[in-house]
């Protein structure tokens, strides 16, 4: 391929332990191969600023900032600006410069955003560099169903966030090259919501290691002790996951509990929050934090349960549970984006009730479960490859490079 490529962040893409940074580990894997990369990206805490060297093995350049704005003054100063709360908190004065200083001493051919917060980085550009904006969710959308679900200054500025995110997304799509999105409904919603068509609205879908979630891959198993084992994964700092957790764990899991009184839920993922923690405190609720490998939970579910109520684009957890062939309750909202028939490869349950009485259904027929993992892992196989999912990505970013190599 022609040229370097500039790849932008909200967070650092290394390693692939929570669910942005696996599709951007990805990607960054994928672009590496084409062409020398320039990673600049934001660190969250010192754990994610000691693996810029890590990083750097796959990197021509990098600049990784620690993200120090606080929600206080990145609200305030939103409001001041007219700008959306989203991208106010990621900014950063050094990472502008960097940019720039990038864009003009290095043979930049093409720019990848990754989220909708790293766009107001990229400058115009000069004629002949590609940009590819990964918005990855519709994450104005998102805001505008948490605005119109509550009451109170909350919901104002979810309200507010959802209005003017959506004009920042449109303003960035009407500029790049090519938008993608996670999956093609989230690509839908947005090509009507903006008037773009599918040539410059796509879909690039988040794939899964199959090489590391994979039943028969080594790792270590967890002692769960007796009893059915429901699992659910995630970063549990992260909203809809919380909800979806108190949810199961208040009103499903006692429904279960009533047939099957020593199940447990077990709660995987780094930083709980005080409202998690506290479900740790109920019946048959388990707490983990963060676990050296999820492999190992994953391998020792029942069932594996994704109850999300508001969910945007592809599960990373349901793709990697698919992958460990274990069976899936999912909402309707986790299992849209993914390319999976109900009933044969994983099972919806719309609300608490059907959340129960699916799982209760599976616990009892522990053949019909494994052949539902079994349906899982071959769904994955045949779907969601990193490399068929990202097979599309060097004609996106260098097209005449693409079609002569094809022609060749």
């Amino acid at each position: 391929m022609s040229g370097d490529i500039l790849f932008l962040c909200h967070r650092i893409p290394f390693p692939p332990d929570r669910g942005d940074k696996i599709r951007s580990f990805h990607l960054l894997k994928r672009l590496a191969e084409l062409a020398p990369v320039h990673v600049g990206c934001f660190a969250d805490d010192d754990r994610d600023m000691g693996f810029a060297a890590e990083m750097a093995a796959l990197t021509a350049s990098q600049c990784v900032l620690r993200r120090d704005r606080s929600k206080l003054v990145a609200g305030l100063t939103g409001l001041a600006k007219r700008q959306s709360l989203l991208v106010a908190l990621f900014d950063h004065p050094a990472l502008h410069r960097w940019v720039a200083q990038t864009l003009a001493q290095k043979p930049i051919r093409a720019v990848v955003a990754y989220s909708a917060q790293m766009a107001h980085f990229v400058p115009t550009l000069p004629a002949g560099v590609r940009f590819l904006m990964d918005f990855v969710d519709f994450d104005s959308a998102k805001y505008a169903a948490y605005g119109a679900e509550a009451a109170g200054p909350m919901a104002w500025i979810n309200r507010r966030e959802g209005r003017v995110l959506l004009d920042f997304e449109r303003q960035v799509a009407a500029r790049a090259d090519i938008s993608a999105f996670v999956s093609e409904a989230e690509a839908a919603l947005f090509r009507h919501a903006s008037g773009l068509g599918p040539d410059r609205v796509v879909a690039i879908e988040n794939g899964v290691a199959l090489d590391t979630f994979d039943p028969a891959a080594a790792f270590d198993p967890v002692d769960h002790g007796t009893g059915p084992l429901l699992v659910f994964t995630g970063q549990m700092d992260y909203r809809p996951n919380v909800e979806a957790v108190d949810s199961f764990a208040r009103q499903t899991l006692p429904a279960i509990r009533s047939l099957h009184p020593n199940a447990r839920f077990a709660i995987v993922g780094r930083n709980p929050t005080p409202q998690v923690q506290a479900l740790g405190q109920l019946p048959g609720a388990v707490v983990t934090g963060a676990v050296p490998d999820v492999r190992g939970w994953l391998a020792a579910a029942d069932v594996v349960v994704a109850p999300l109520r508001i969910a945007r684009g592809v599960q990373n957890k349901v793709l990697e549970a698919m992958a460990m062939a274990r069976p899936v309750v999912a909402s309707p909202q986790a299992a849209e984006g993914i390319d999976a028939r109900d009933e044969a490869h994983l099972l919806v349950a719309a609300n608490p009730a059907e959340e129960a009485a699916k799982i209760v259904a599976l616990l009892a027929d522990p053949a019909r479960a494994a052949a539902l993992g079994r349906a899982a892992r071959a769904r994955m196989e045949q779907r969601y490859r990193w490399s068929a999912t990202l097979a599309g990505l060097p004609a996106m970013l260098f097209p005449e490079a693409a079609a002569k190599a094809a022609a060749a």
